[in-house]
């Protein structure tokens, strides 16, 4: 069941299957048309002539130009697709060209205008001339104009779609938008509705004297997801536990440890390839269970335009925006615990995301590409005051603290104009970093 649902997401989001679908609609569209015409309805159309009545070569001209139209307009709109990928690809980071691939708009754009074209040439085939053996579709033929006047709506609604749609600002919100839907489904939990800590610190000392069996990774990729049911019913089958080695997002390779599974022997063959099943591996990561690639793609954004070569502060400042947005949502919310029990019995050790790996995922490479850029520090500094603001954690403010702690470093050691350095403290003041500040001021010279 697990390979199904991946296989189908994987369909869904290729850029082929929407406008494969939509051909062959069109066919059996034009079959059951070109049945409705031969079907006696010819006298019923004769009525409005001017609507429907056209001869054997006027109606074969319709479709030919019609058809040849069509393709032309496939020609255009995927040369505007490419153009769009590569601005997008060299202005911003390569990591979001799936965004733009699985673009639902611009799948059915191309499997309409390929539609129509594959509509007018199975019509065109059935238009006989002559006295005697006449056949023209005319129900199908003026359906294919109609089709022709959608297609040209259709095209100026995709230049206005694709115009602004390598705009910085749209970019970033998708992204930020699509990380957030994937924190409502992951971490639905508001923070102290889960289990706590001492029940992990008292399974340790278990886990340890386990004897642990390797699950060998089938393929070399990156982890898409995992199925959390599958390891826990088979851990509840084979009365043990099972640990991860690797998690979301994480790259393996063939033959290293997948994930361990407590037993004194190894494993059947059946066991062997449930375990690998419940790990979905490709070559790429996705944001469906890995909410840090969404931070990952911001991040990438960020230090895209804070390089020397395109020094783009506005857009730097706005993937930080957007992170905080992320992480001010992830932070009123539970974690699940690396430890899942099932009746009382330790049955599965995750690894998972936590709250410190996603704020250093999204602030430190960043903080490090700032140095000297009093817009990006202040900024990461509100950002760093108002996810504080969303959680009642004492951990996790000390973790925002410690992190305007790196800023003021660098803000001594980076800015060297004396109004920005004033205007930097007076802002980490105001914001209540106090404790960080006296840490400071103790590790300054």
């Amino acid at each position: 069941m697990n390979r199904l649902k991946r296989l189908w997401c994987r369909l869904r989001d290729s850029f082929w299957f929407v406008p494969s679908l939509m051909v062959a609609l069109s066919m059996v569209l034009a079959i059951s048309l070109i049945e409705l015409d031969s079907s006696g309805l010819k006298y019923l159309l004769g009525r409005w002539p001017r609507v429907f009545g056209a001869s054997a070569e006027g109606a074969r001209g319709i479709l030919s130009t019609i058809a040849g139209s069509m393709m032309t307009v496939v020609g255009i709109t995927f040369s505007m697709i490419l153009v769009t990928l590569t601005l997008a690809s060299s202005q911003y980071t390569s990591r979001i060209l799936r965004n733009f691939v699985r673009n639902r708009i611009t799948q059915v754009v191309l499997g309409l205008f390929a539609g129509i074209f594959t509509y007018c040439l199975v019509v065109l085939r059935t238009i006989r001339g002559g006295d005697l053996n006449e056949f023209v579709p005319s129900l199908s033929v003026t359906v294919a104009v109609l089709f022709a006047i959608v297609g040209i709506a259709v095209l100026i609604f995709f230049i206005h779609h694709n115009a602004p749609s390598i705009q910085a600002s749209r970019i970033i919100a998708a992204v930020a938008e699509e990380t957030l839907n994937a924190i409502e489904r992951l971490f639905p939990g508001k923070l102290g509705e889960g289990a706590g800590s001492e029940a992990e610190e008292a399974s340790r000392g278990t886990v340890i004297e386990r004897k642990w069996q390797a699950i060998p990774a089938p393929r070399n990729g990156y982890i898409q997801s995992i199925d959390d049911s599958t390891l826990l019913c088979l851990a509840r089958e084979q009365k043990t536990v099972v640990r991860m080695e690797c998690g979301i997002g994480g790259f393996v390779v063939q033959g290293t440890p997948l994930v361990m599974i407590g037993l004194d022997e190894v494993p059947d063959d059946d066991v062997i390839a449930a375990l690998q099943n419940a790990y979905g591996i490709d070559r790429h990561r996705t944001v469906e269970q890995d909410a840090g690639f969404g931070i990952r793609q911001l991040v990438d954004m960020a230090l895209r335009a804070l390089s020397p070569g395109i020094n783009d502060t506005t857009t730097a400042v706005m993937c930080v925006d957007y992170l905080n947005t992320i992480l001010s949502r992830l932070a009123s919310r539970e974690i699940p615990s690396s430890f899942r029990y099932e009746d009382g019995e330790l049955r599965v050790i995750a690894i998972g995301p936590s709250f410190e790996k996603l704020v250093s995922e999204s602030f430190d490479q960043i903080r490090g590409s700032s140095a000297g850029n009093l817009a990006i520090m202040l900024r990461m500094l509100g950002a760093l005051h108002t996810i504080g603001s969303f959680t009642e954690s004492a951990a996790r403010r000390e973790v925002l603290s410690l992190h305007a702690l790196h800023l003021a470093e660098l803000a001594e050691e980076s800015l060297k104009f004396q109004p920005d350095r004033e205007c930097f403290d007076m802002r980490y003041d105001t914001f209540g970093f106090t404790r960080a500040r006296t840490k400071l001021s103790r590790l300054s010279p």
